[in-house]
């Protein structure tokens, strides 16, 4: 089934360096000690932050992939779906969607730690730096093989 509807933010004009002010802001009122933004070929392209946990401080990295949202959104205007926005589907724009569906994300984990329905260990899991440049998740995917039995044929 395709899907009608369009892609969660595709209609932001909020500026990326506000957006990641936001962040970093949620982040330093959950308890963040450090917050820093990376960047690729002059981009911001990820968030690495450390919060303490119950085995006390850890580093994560949210990465924000603008290259899928990039094509997302330029099948859904190739499709029909995005309205009001034929030929304004830009990279900037794609940029500004990708950081605005991060921030979204990462303040929907926050509320779940903060309201005690989950831990920061359980929402960030995947994130957490397991060796300095590596997160859990990256070193997962790496040996996905091993990690994970063949899926049954059915």
């Amino acid at each position: 089934m395709a899907d009608t509807k369009g892609l969660l933010n595709y209609t932001t004009t909020v500026p990326v360096s506000r957006t990641i002010n936001e962040m970093q802001d949620a982040l330093g009122r959950a308890g963040a000690r450090r917050v820093m933004v990376e960047y690729a070929d002059g981009s911001p392209a990820a968030l690495a932050f450390s919060l303490t946990t119950a085995h006390g401080q850890r580093l994560y990295t949210l990465p924000c992939d603008v290259a899928a949202v990039d094509r997302v959104l330029r099948a859904q205007e190739d499709a029909g779906v995005l309205r009001g926005m034929k030929g304004r589907v830009t990279t900037a724009q794609a940029e500004r969607v990708a950081w605005r569906v991060l921030k979204d994300w990462l303040e929907a984990q926050l509320a779940l730690v903060r309201t005690q329905m989950a831990t920061v260990d359980q929402v960030m899991l995947p994130y957490l730096h397991v060796e300095a440049e590596l997160t859990l998740y990256q070193a997962w995917k790496a040996d996905e093989v091993r990690a994970l039995p063949a899926a049954p044929n059915r």
